[in-house]
């Protein structure tokens, strides 16, 4: 595929445009609906692939001037392997040629419109080079996470050599599109108590099996129970984007979850499940039947111990209104954060340009050691103290004292007082699993519900997913793991849905996630817990590297950050079954070699 280091020479193309004129429709359209000049398009020919998309919607009725053909290119200017991002006048769409075949489909991940081109082209599918997300380049459909939407794809034919691209013009406008669901076919009125699938919860695991359900043709009553007052929004962004309303962070509209017969019950805590009756009991009395349930409750804060709890203007990060105040409070105030959890660190960052002073307080000696390991940590927190945030390390909070009940110091167990107006708490978290303790559904030691590779509980017909889970990760032998990853939980909810459903199916997903701070991005994929060595390549004091984790003589994870699509290729990797060597990253990062692309590729069974 190239060294995926190095940055595509630019062509330059000479784009033909076509507007299709509406006097043309009665020559273009076949009575069945079918575009008929485009008996070249051959789904699985030599010589392009047609979108079964363009040639199963349209309808005698749609008026041609709703799309738009282009010459985009040759045949020879794409080799196999490759992508090009094209424009069609109306929009941009992603070319590609595999197996000496044309597809095209929309150009930017419709989770945070990461361009794909920049991504990962292996074996049929496009991997997001941000976030991990994989799209099937002749379906344009998600198959991987995050994000809920797939790819619109748009019809490719070759003629003399020139290969043409007919799209339509919203789809090139909206570069996404919903999966097609079934309807809801059960008598429902108000005041019926009994839900074939009851979820309880409304993050991506969530979510996701209720959109899997309607995706597979389930056709009866889906209910979905939140304690939260919020549609379900993109909680990973409040960290990130302080000052974000939850209407701007929604993942689904009201009308969405109406047009798919998608129940959604909001401030609805459970408090009590009856395995045996097949009930839950919610905190205002009110209790629902199931004959399916998801239980995805995600984590809670966790709590730490000090003088002054009563004190105002302390916050732990969930919600939107959360994010808001923790932003209007420090303005020009002194804001202070406890912990160095992504959660904490990414508000931190988030602050410097709106407060007078930013501190952190951690108990170990560098930020992110234990998840990205001591070097990485350390380069991280010179970046930080590059924009005026100020740690103190190996010291934890003995007091919060404040002034007519609102906070003005923070003391720490060292005796050092910090002047604060808002405090975030970001010290990790625990599962929201209490409410099941006398339940029957196996919990661990910790609290986390024990699931297995189709996330269904002890108890038959209850599934879990999301953060409250430890569940058998292919990757690493089917050891049993917790991975709190927003990418994560959408695989949890997709295959619950699944099994809800008798579907056979289990989490081979590659652990992908990110954070980001002063606009720099870290990724990371595969599963580090436990690594014995860290190998960089790159410059850290330059932020600009690659982090290969390894346990043993193999790489078990990988960190980067301004090397895309590096970890996206990486996945690539361990998703297909294959494992990268530690000498190999060292003979790489010692210099023998300049091409990254054979490392990765030399991956071996």
């Amino acid at each position: 595929m190239g060294g995926c280091l190095s940055k595509p020479k630019p062509v330059e193309v000479k784009v033909e445009l076509t507007l299709l004129e509406k006097e043309k429709e009665a020559d273009l359209m076949s009575p069945n609906g079918k575009a008929s000049p485009f008996s070249e398009c051959r789904p699985n020919g030599s010589l392009g692939h047609c979108s079964d998309e363009d040639s199963t919607t349209l309808r005698p009725a749609h008026k041609h001037r709703d799309y738009i053909e282009a010459t985009v290119c040759h045949v020879k200017d794409l080799e196999n392997g490759q992508m090009r991002e094209v424009d069609l006048g109306a929009g941009r769409a992603l070319l590609i040629k595999e197996h000496g075949e044309f597809s095209a489909i929309g150009h930017k991940c419709p989770h945070y419109g990461a361009p794909l081109v920049k991504g990962v082209l292996s074996k049929g599918h496009v991997r997001c080079p941000w976030h991990g997300a994989c799209f099937n380049i002749a379906t344009g459909d998600i198959e991987d996470f995050p994000g809920l939407d797939s790819l619109p794809t748009f019809q490719v034919r070759v003629e003399k050599d020139k290969v043409i691209i007919r799209a339509n013009k919203q789809a090139l406008q909206t570069q996404r599109k919903t999966k097609a669901m079934a309807k809801c076919s059960a008598v429902i009125n108000s005041s019926t108590s009994f839900s074939h699938v009851l979820i309880i919860g409304s993050g991506p695991a969530a979510l996701v099996c209720a959109e899997t359900l309607r995706q597979e043709g389930f056709t009866d009553r889906i209910v979905m129970c939140t304690m939260e007052k919020h549609l379900p929004y993109d909680r990973p962004k409040l960290s990130k984007s302080l000052e974000s309303t939850a209407e701007q962070l929604q993942l689904r509209s009201v009308e969405f979850f109406q047009n798919h017969d998608i129940e959604l019950l909001l401030e609805k805590e459970a408090v009590s499940i009856d395995v045996k009756t097949k009930t839950v009991t919610f905190q205002d009395g009110y209790k629902m039947e199931y004959r399916k349930l998801l239980i995805a409750t995600g984590s809670k804060p966790k709590s730490i111990n000090y003088k002054g709890k009563d004190i105002g203007n302390v916050f732990h990060l969930r919600t939107p209104e959360d994010a808001n105040s923790i932003a209007r409070l420090a303005s020009s105030k002194n804001a202070v954060i406890v912990g160095t959890s992504f959660i904490g660190m990414e508000a931190a960052a988030a602050l410097t340009d709106k407060a007078h002073s930013v501190s952190v307080i951690g108990i170990e000696a560098v930020p992110f050691r234990k998840a990205l390991g001591e070097k990485v940590g350390k380069a991280l927190m010179k970046l930080f103290e590059m924009n005026r945030v100020k740690f103190y390390m190996l010291n934890e909070v003995s007091e919060m004292r404040g002034h007519h009940g609102q906070l003005k110091e923070v003391v720490l167990k060292s005796g050092k007082v910090l002047r604060a107006d808002v405090c975030v708490i970001g010290a990790g978290s625990s599962p929201a699993t209490a409410f099941l303790k006398q339940s029957g559904v196996h919990m661990d030691s910790k609290g986390f519900i024990t699931v297995n590779k189709m996330m269904q509980t002890n108890v038959d017909g209850v599934f879990a997913g999301g953060d409250v889970v430890t569940f058998p990760l292919t990757l690493r032998g089917n050891k049993k793991v917790n991975i709190p990853h927003w990418q994560m939980a959408h695989v949890h909810g997709r295959v619950a849905a699944l099994g809800m459903m008798g579907k056979t199916s289990e989490v081979r997903t590659v652990p992908y996630f990110w954070t980001a701070m002063f606009g720099k991005s870290i990724r990371y994929a595969g599963y580090g817990d436990g690594f014995d060595d860290v190998v960089i390549q790159g410059d850290l004091d330059e932020l600009k590297f690659v982090a290969f984790y390894t346990k043993s003589e193999e790489v078990i994870a990988v960190a980067s950050m301004n090397y895309d699509p590096i970890v996206s290729r990486v996945a690539e990797v361990f998703g297909s079954g294959k494992t990268i060597k530690k000498r190999d990253v060292e003979m790489f990062t010692h210099g023998k070699t300049g091409d990254m692309s054979w490392l990765i590729d030399k991956g071996s069974q």
